[in-house]
């Protein structure tokens, strides 16, 4: 609910509302398509940059609305370009996002929520607890801002926009389906959806409303184990939604959108690397079409688990190849800096 005295972020609103706001005030509706432009495609951060409009329309929408924006607060820079950026909110918390160079790819990973409620054992962001989903315009605030540097620092522009940061994003979809829409309208970033991924920890009646929405991005599911007892004690939301569940959703996904969903897998030593967990995996494979990202965990002072062994994560890696599955390694990004997700926020509260 929108505080007394305080006025509405105009991103908020959406198109046809704003049109109604100027024709009752005088304006053309025309005028609705301009504003848009200046606040998503080029991210103005006040009325007054809006230089096409005349003085009389800047100042109504002043009298009546204000930009909210994220503001870059402090970053970290990785020896190999790895770029992490704290975001302070308009009310003072801070958010995570992620510059991620590889090759000839510049990923964007950004955040959905302000914390996380899920509380993954392995996960520094869940130690934050949970504060407040993010609007959609301070998620866009992050691909912006990421997108700036990378055509910046790397002259590229992105390549991918994946929602891995902090927060469940099916927990704050409204909004995170609205900032997908400005990053793939015309009048926004123009990004292909196929470009962009959300993740999420495994919530079946989310996964099963963004199929009956026909999404046309991309689902990665955080899987990390596919026995449910593992999966009980890293993951608590698989008390509430065990694997069979997952299978379910899953099925529903892939027969409504055609697209087979992506499991993210963090190795760790001991805990879900062995040759059992990659016959559980492989098993759980055969529900549907599906690939696998096998990911080299990046330790945080907030969890005991550690990066597995090279052995371990090779032997791993093989058993899945031989089995014919689609399965990529990703190496660990940013070792040298606060990389794992929640741990510059982490930083700032101590």
């Amino acid at each position: 609910m929108q505080n007394q005295g305080v006025k509405q972020d105009i991103r908020s609103v959406n198109l046809d509302e704003l049109k109604d706001f100027l024709v009752e005030n005088g304006e053309k509706a025309f005028r609705a398509k301009q504003v848009y432009e200046w606040l998503w495609k080029k991210n103005a951060h006040s009325f007054e940059a809006m230089k096409n409009l005349s003085k009389k329309t800047r100042d109504l929408l002043e009298t009546h609305f204000r930009i909210q924006h994220l503001e870059v607060d402090h970053f970290q820079k990785s020896e190999d370009g790895t770029t992490k950026i704290a975001f302070r909110l308009e009310d003072g918390g801070l958010v995570e996002g992620v510059l991620i160079p590889a090759e000839k790819r510049v990923t964007a990973c950004v955040s959905s929520q302000q914390g996380c409620k899920f509380g993954c054992r392995f996960c520094a962001t869940g130690t934050l607890g949970f504060t407040r989903n993010l609007t959609a315009g301070e998620i866009y605030d992050q691909i912006f801002e990421i997108k700036r540097r990378a055509e910046e620092e790397f002259d590229s522009t992105l390549s991918n926009i994946v929602y891995m940061g902090m927060g469940e994003p099916l927990e704050n979809y409204e909004n995170v389906m609205h900032s997908i829409e400005r990053v793939s309208a015309d009048n926004g970033l123009m990004m292909a959806p196929r470009r962009i991924t959300v993740s999420t920890v495994g919530l079946p009646h989310m996964i099963k409303r963004m199929a009956d929405d026909e999404v046309r991005f991309n689902v990665a599911l955080s899987l990390h184990s596919a026995k449910n007892e593992a999966r009980d004690e890293i993951m608590p939301v698989n008390k509430a939604y065990d694997l069979e569940d997952l299978i379910d959703a899953i099925k529903y996904f892939n027969e409504k959108t055609g697209t087979r969903v992506t499991f993210e897998y963090l190795l760790m030593d001991k805990v879900n690397d062995s040759l059992s967990d990659a016959r559980a995996l492989a098993e759980f494979c055969k529900n549907f079409p599906c690939k696998v990202n096998l990911i080299e965990y990046n330790p945080n002072e907030h969890a005991p688990y550690q990066r597995s062994s090279a052995e371990r994560r090779d032997a791993f890696l093989k058993f899945l190849e031989q089995r014919n599955m689609v399965v990529n390694l990703r190496r660990s990004r940013g070792k040298d800096i606060a990389a794992a997700c929640g741990q510059l926020a982490n930083k700032d509260k101590k």
